[in-house]
């Protein structure tokens, strides 16, 4: 009769799960990189077969790099990476390295993709079809880099470490960078220029948010009110989504009070609200963005 020992079968279970994750951590690896590679590309037709030979720029680093290469008359690959590599660098040393080798991977392939792209003819010559696709273009691809844990800007670095020391968000540094960025394109390439220039610039940042946040972007909501029971019911029988009621206890009442928690999508919003006001036109409802979901019962149910 053969007897199984425990402590071997217990470190075949440990080493095969510890294998598992080696293997899981491989495909996210290189699950990231190929979006960030994909990314890349896609900003490298952007400005170099839309926005560049248009004379249109984008802000931060890309945008002082497109200036300097026309000035110049250099390959703007050349720029885009040197004047990266600083950030990049102080990156590595405040922010992380997977963060630091997620962003150098993406500026690499974008500064390569546009050399390997600037002898090929531009897609279109019309200003207005080039800022436009450019513009959306530019922000599809950033927003892949930005949502797969990379960057491919040398401001965004720096944003992120101001913002870390002073009341500015990170959105707010980068305004106030590429207002002077955008400031000298109508110096380099014209005053008309510059306009399409920010107009291009507002779509790629409206195309990140998008490919960040996603279309159907998440929303916290809290709920108090004296019909708890009753509009928790009608939200998991009309909108299909779960909630969780919490206990509180009003600040200056003293009394206790109860609280639903509940996540949905940005169009399921007003039919929320119309659901609260059928039940409790004063009610208090507060609703927050959330950039990311994941676990729990999220998933909506079935309404019958």
């Amino acid at each position: 009769m053969n007897v199984v020992n425990p402590s071997h079968v217990t470190d075949y279970d440990t080493a095969t799960q510890v294998r598992q994750h080696k293997q899981r951590s491989v495909r996210s690896v290189l699950f990231r990189t190929l979006f960030i590679v994909i990314g890349a590309v896609i900003v490298s037709v952007a400005l170099e077969l839309f926005l560049v030979p248009n004379k249109i720029t984008d802000g931060g680093i890309t945008g002082v790099s497109v200036m300097t290469s026309y000035l110049l008359e250099l390959p703007l690959g050349i720029f885009l990476f040197l004047f990266n590599l600083p950030f990049l660098i102080v990156g590595y040393k405040q922010i992380g390295k997977t963060f630091a080798i997620s962003t150098l991977i993406g500026i690499t392939i974008m500064s390569l993709g546009t050399a390997l792209l600037h002898p090929v003819e531009p897609f279109v010559t019309d200003t207005l079809l080039a800022f436009v696709f450019g513009g959306i273009l530019l922000g599809l691809g950033t927003g892949l880099v930005i949502r797969f844990g990379g960057s491919l800007d040398g401001t965004e670095i720096v944003a992120i470490l101001i913002s870390r020391k002073t009341p500015f968000s990170v959105g707010e540094v980068i305004m106030f960078f590429n207002f002077f960025i955008l400031l000298g394109a109508g110096f380099v390439f014209g005053w008309e220029r510059a306009l399409f220039s920010l107009l291009a610039y507002f779509i790629a940042y409206k195309t990140i948010d998008i490919v960040v946040d996603g279309l159907d972007e998440s929303k916290s909501v809290w709920i108090i009110s004296d019909q708890i029971d009753e509009i928790g019911d009608a939200i998991l029988s009309r909108l299909g989504r779960g909630v969780t009621y919490l206990s509180g206890e009003g600040g200056f009442s003293g009394d206790p009070k109860r609280v639903i928690f509940c996540v949905i999508t940005r169009l399921e919003e007003a039919k929320l609200k119309e659901i609260v006001n059928h039940y409790d036109e004063h009610a208090f409802m507060a609703v927050g963005n959330i950039h990311d979901v994941k676990g729990g019962r999220f998933k909506k149910k079935a309404i019958h």
